[in-house]
């Protein structure tokens, strides 16, 4: 079973890291089965947010008598230290813990230092001291904050998206953590969907230029957790087969796209933009049947709506201009009808 040593946190974690955030769109019961399952099949870290509405709850009722043998970590999108520490009381409450491993900062539009006068980083430093957390992590989708933080040496991990769709900048920032002992942990592994070969995945991920990169992946169904949990016996490895997949998807995977992370959420004029801005991709990468339902040609037909407001490429982590895709994938899907 292959281990990843997250930098200088010292946390030893399985290469399988259990991504929390889809155990929201599951039962209590569903989503306590699978993370025991993950558990007592050798996955050992299990990562989760105070954003993913009960992803926290249902973490704490399946591990509140193993706690010990796991690793976890959460995340807030506090403003302000006051509000940080009410997140992170809250998040100890849902996850039935007195300590959290790793406490992240979520994707903040900057990089949270001391004195900056938000009092963010003075909390995360006051919990630390209390023994409520136990390391200081960030994550982000931006290129410059990512690497102002890599560079502030203030935090020990740093969460950020990678995959084999990885652009040359993606790379630079995880060689920057290899070289500063700062824990990788790459998030969309399968690039929010877009990637449907997990054994691919998977083998990039497991390159030894990538033995410092805990991937986490986003589990829903247990025969999504089955695939990964049969990837620690039997790692698939990174074949000619593979390497032209990858070569292949790159090709079509290139430029502006969106990645789905829906940090451009929620839409005033509620269109589901961190799916209708990518439709024309799913619609070619999954099976078409699932997107022209009747319910995505409403979910669609709101791209009618558009206010052009401009909110939406404002909060964009990849700069992206979202009304143009918008229109460009609502096009695109009525050839599909």
């Amino acid at each position: 079973m292959d281990k990843v040593v997250l930098g200088k946190t010292g946390l030893e974690v399985n290469k399988n890291g259990f991504g929390a955030l889809p155990i929201q769109r599951v039962t209590k019961k569903e989503a306590v089965y699978l993370l025991q399952k993950a558990f007592y099949n050798g996955i050992n870290y299990f990562d989760t947010a105070r954003a993913y509405s009960d992803s926290e709850e249902k973490m704490g009722a399946a591990f509140e008598y193993t706690r010990d043998k796991i690793i976890i970590s959460t995340k807030s999108q506090a403003q302000n230290g006051e509000e940080m520490r009410r997140h992170l009381e809250e998040s100890l409450k849902n996850l039935r813990t007195d300590y959290i491993d790793i406490y992240q900062f979520h994707n903040p539009a900057f990089c949270p230092k001391p004195g900056d006068g938000t009092g963010l980083y003075e909390a995360a430093l006051k919990a630390k001291e209390e023994g409520k957390i136990r390391h200081i992590g960030i994550t982000n989708h931006r290129i410059a904050v990512a690497k102002e933080a890599i560079e502030s040496g203030l935090y020990e991990t740093m969460q950020f998206p990678f995959s084999y769709l990885a652009a040359e900048q993606d790379l630079e920032i995880v060689e920057m953590c290899r070289k500063e002992n700062m824990g990788f942990i790459a998030m969309k592994g399968l690039a929010g969907g877009l990637i449907n070969d997990s054994a691919c995945a998977y083998a990039y991920m497991n390159q030894p230029q990538f033995s410092h990169v805990a991937p986490i992946w986003g589990i829903q169904r247990e025969t999504e957790l089955d695939e990964f949990l049969s990837y620690q016996d039997c790692p698939p490895e990174l074949t000619g087969k593979l390497q032209d997949k990858i070569a292949k998807d790159k090709e079509q995977l290139t430029g502006d796209f969106c990645r789905g992370c829906g940090y451009c959420m929620p839409c005033p004029a509620e269109i589901e933009i961190n799916n209708c801005a990518r439709m024309s991709l799913m619609l070619r990468r999954a099976p078409s049947e699932a997107w022209l339902t009747e319910e995505w040609q409403e979910k669609m037909k709101k791209i009618e709506g558009c206010l052009h407001c401009g909110q939406c490429m404002k909060k964009c982590p990849y700069g992206l201009n979202t009304p143009e895709l918008l229109v460009k994938n609502y096009e695109d899907y009525k050839t599909f009808l």
